[in-house]
């Protein structure tokens, strides 16, 4: 498919996924790639810009990520963001030394908006900076076009080579005008188009998929999450009934979930495909007997499910492919694009292959974002209720449930969650919290219901708000909704006499609650 390209190019910055992501929102194709990949395979992909990211090392130190010079020789408008800036002034003849102050947070920044990075910029605005060090001298040919009070070269450029510089981070939300600055980058210096849309990637990744897989049979592990639904969907609209989607319910789903997820893919939806339901919940139950470990309650929940599908594999025969939800920071995470360190070994990078007899993985949202997979949903008429559906762990309440799991503690935590995020959305939170959900602690106590004393489980709700789900920070939810919240629970949910409110961050906590 030809698309325009801008090329990231990750020195283990935390903010690497954010980057291609503010590109993207200027309607610009972008991908992400370590600085360790050759550059002749980046020329080859004849990118319309580079962007190269931060990073947590000096970049004058001994064994420090680097490039060559050849980079900025390629004739390719470049920019530099935090460590990316000092690398590109220090491999060009520049400065880099410890400063004397350190700037973090929100800093007010003077820029001249005659620089085609700034234009439409205000002459001072706040941006987010986050570093030990800083540019002492420019390299030769280079302009200083921003500064701070404690940061001379707080953005820099050499007009007639193409590149430039900038100390802060434009990606992060804290940098009021930075999605300005990375559009003037990409759509003014860099000269790209900005036509890659949602509408399109449909269109032209049905049109791809019919021709790739012809009259093959596709198989798709359906798990109800956005991911799985759009790509069962776009198969869908590509293939129709070539493509069977199993869908395992492993009775840790949240609350009527399964028969939602069939009413939307199951023969009376609007779909066609062959769809197969397996209720495997006391299969799943007798397994988690006695188990309390959270990592061997993950393993069990993975290889069962792996164990199911395999089941129906075999009744369906062989298949030419296998369709699978990756989607782009699954990629990332998993060590297989950027440079960043690895977060997970994600389930879909890597899960069903072994046990299914088919000729090759299918994985139509690779290159998406979690947000642009909504849009496709959206685009491909999937229900909205579906496609903001709230994040959910592969192994399900198995891990919002501490301790041992049963069919008691799972109905618990479903009464609970469901009223937890009823109340969420009768109270207009439910678009603005990054993502919200209830857990059943292992803890019981004494409380008092009328005249009779109990010893039941406390709940903990859950809500946290987060840019990029690697850092998080509990939501402030108004007290009068917590309240109400509570008060259903206790009186609705059989089993509950305290409800809890999480306030821990990421980190030191995890998002989930296991």
């Amino acid at each position: 498919m030809d698309r325009e390209l801008v090329v990231v190019i990750d020195f283990g910055g935390q903010y690497n996924q954010l980057v291609a992501r503010r590109v993207r929102e200027c309607n610009v194709y972008c991908e992400i790639y370590s600085y360790k990949t050759d550059l002749a395979k980046i020329k080859a992909m004849n990118p319309k810009g580079i962007i190269l990211t931060g990073g947590p090392n000096s970049c004058y130190e001994e064994g420090a990520p680097t490039c060559t010079k050849e980079l900025f020789e390629m004739g390719i408008p470049v920019l530099g963001l935090c460590y990316g800036a000092q690398l590109m002034q220090l491999v060009l003849g520049g400065g880099v030394e410890k400063a004397p102050v350190r700037e973090y947070g929100k800093i007010e920044v003077l820029v001249n908006t005659n620089s085609k990075l700034f234009s439409g910029v205000s002459p001072t605005t706040v941006c987010w900076m986050s570093h030990n060090d800083y540019i002492s001298k420019t390299a030769p040919g280079f302009e200083i076009v921003a500064h701070t009070a404690d940061c001379p070269v707080a953005a820099a450029q050499n007009v007639d080579k193409n590149l430039y510089a900038i100390q802060f981070h434009p990606e992060v939300l804290h940098t009021q005008e930075g999605t300005k600055m990375l559009s003037n980058f990409v759509l003014g210096i860099c000269g790209c188009a900005g036509d890659w849309k949602m509408d399109s990637f449909v269109e032209n990744s049905v049109k791809a998929l019919r021709e790739k897989i012809g009259g093959g049979k596709v198989l798709c592990a359906l798990s109800g999450g956005v991911d799985s639904s759009v790509a069962a969907v776009l198969l869908s609209k590509a293939i129709g009934s070539q493509l069977t989607c199993v869908f395992v319910d492993h009775g840790l789903l949240r609350k009527d979930e399964g028969d939602e997820v069939e009413a939307v893919f199951g023969p009376e939806g609007p779909y066609e495909l062959n769809f197969i339901r397996v209720n495997a919940q006391e299969r799943y139950y007798s397994k988690l007997a006695g188990v309390t470990e959270p990592e061997q309650k993950r393993k069990i929940i993975g290889e069962e499910f792996i164990r199911v599908f395999e089941e129906e594999a075999k009744k369906i025969g062989a298949v030419d492919y296998l369709v699978q939800g990756t989607i782009y920071p699954d990629v990332v995470e998993s060590g297989l694009g950027g440079e960043s360190a690895v977060i997970k070994s994600h389930h879909n990078v890597g899960g069903l292959p072994d046990c299914v007899d088919f000729k090759e993985i299918i994985e139509p949202l690779r290159d998406l974002f979690k947000d642009e997979v909504r849009k496709a949903g959206l685009e491909l008429g999937i229900p909205e209720k579906l496609v903001f559906r709230q994040p959910f762990p592969g192994p399900g309440l198995g891990i919002r449930i501490i301790g041992e799991v049963t069919a008691e503690k799972v109905h618990i935590v479903q009464d609970a969650d469901a009223i937890y995020r009823e109340e969420i959305a009768k109270a207009g939170l439910d678009k603005s919290i990054g993502q919200y959900f209830a857990a059943l602690t292992n803890m019981r106590s004494v409380g008092v219901m009328g005249d009779e004393r109990t010893y039941d489980y406390a709940v903990a709700l859950r809500a946290v708000n987060t840019i990029d789900f690697m850092t998080a920070e509990a939501a402030q939810i108004p007290f009068e909704v917590l309240q109400t919240v509570m008060s259903r629970i206790i009186n609705e949910v059989r089993g509950v006499n305290r409800v809890f409110y999480d306030l821990t961050s990421k980190p030191p906590g995890t998002i989930e609650f296991e």
